[in-house]
């Protein structure tokens, strides 16, 4: 993979949480959003530090 196909879709991950986020903060009413969100931002920072990993094994 390029490296320029990885940080294409490092960017697309990155926008994809920050959409996350604007809405999670528009329902701040809702606990339970607020808990998946939670759980889904976790699950989006372990796949981040998966792809880094990755990116890291493919420059060497």
């Amino acid at each position: 993979m390029s490296e320029q196909r990885i940080n294409g879709a490092i960017d697309r991950i990155e926008r994809a949480l920050i959409r996350i986020e604007v809405q999670a903060s528009r329902a701040r009413a809702s606990e339970e959003l607020l808990e998946n969100h939670e759980k889904l931002k976790s699950r989006v920072a372990a796949s981040l530090a998966q792809l880094d990993g990755l990116i890291e094994s493919l420059e060497k």
